[in-house]
């Protein structure tokens, strides 16, 4: 039972960085043109 106190605050620390990565993912633009880079995949050839 002693475990849970340290797991909980964990996985919600966790789960913070988790959603702060895919803010600053979204803020630089990451996913602003992905069938682009696709293309842009198979066009190299």
């Amino acid at each position: 039972m002693d475990i849970l106190y340290l797991l909980i605050p964990l996985s919600i620390i966790l789960v913070f960085f988790i959603l702060g990565g895919l803010w600053w993912a979204i803020e630089r633009g990451q996913f602003e043109d992905i069938e682009e880079q696709a293309e842009k995949i198979l066009k190299d050839s």
